[in-house]
């Protein structure tokens, strides 16, 4: 090990999680069925313990409610675990090399995880927590597969990550006092499947190669060199070679 490199895989693994969430919204409606109003429900990242925290403040009377002033529904979500899948692992020495005119980047087959996140689902009623629940799960039978681009100066280079739903919890504290403020929590399970990769290796792209040809008493024999016409291709470009063969070994 040695040297820096940081691919921001984390961060993405966050963002792209937080982006399935972001636009959902719930429907105020009377009796009549008529829609009332319409809610974005707001998501950020946090742990559960610091919202349930909050809404356990709000219960200690109005005066404390509005010193909070956390309204519902509401969603967080937090990464729990990171995980090691040897399932996944491809042979180590695999890899994917990309050129320009002057140089090469190799790349190694990354390392598989999961990424085992939770979305937390608060709301003051069973309704707003079902219609935001009902909005999420359709989506994973039980898995949606997301695709990214794991290198900022790859864009042509892309993969799938695939989410799955593994589970649905229900926290419910309606047995508390009937002037207490009742707080709904639905907790969602997910484990995506991530890649970390090392640092790319880069070097000059090959323009030459010479081969020395010994006999059985290793003396030598012969010196081939290859080439490619024209000199000055590109990798992206059709060329041919130039073989030459000679008898003086090279200097």
């Amino acid at each position: 090990m040695g040297g820096h490199f940081y691919h921001k895989r984390v961060r993405t693994c966050v963002a792209l999680f937080g982006s399935m969430f972001d636009n959902i919204n719930i429907l105020r409606t009377a009796s009549s069925g008529k829609v009332l109003s319409q809610v974005k429900v707001p998501l950020s990242y946090a742990p559960a313990r610091s919202f349930i925290e909050r809404l356990e403040e709000m219960k200690n009377g109005e005066e404390a409610e509005r010193r909070v002033a956390l309204k519902l529904p509401r969603m967080s979500f937090e990464i729990v675990s990171i995980i090691y899948d040897p399932t996944r692992q491809l042979p180590k020495i695999n890899s994917y090399v990309t050129s320009n005119d002057d140089s090469q980047f190799r790349r190694y087959v990354g390392v598989p995880y999961t990424i085992s996140f939770e979305l937390h689902i608060y709301a003051k009623s069973q309704d707003d927590a079902l219609q935001v629940v009902e909005q999420v799960i359709p989506y994973f039978a039980p898995q949606y597969t997301l695709t990214v681009k794991p290198f900022t100066d790859e864009p042509d280079i892309k993969e799938d990550v695939p989410v799955s739903l593994v589970g649905v919890n229900l926290s419910d504290d309606f047995e508390g006092a009937i002037e207490q403020r009742r707080t709904i929590i639905y907790t969602l399970s997910f484990d995506m499947k991530m890649n970390f990769y090392g640092p790319v290796q880069s070097g000059p792209v090959i323009r030459e190669v010479n081969v020395d040809l010994n006999t059985n008493d290793n003396e030598f024999a012969e010196l081939i060199t290859v080439t490619p016409d024209p000199i000055d291709v590109t990798p992206d470009s059709d060329y041919g070679f130039n073989l030459v063969i000679s008898d003086e070994r090279q200097s």
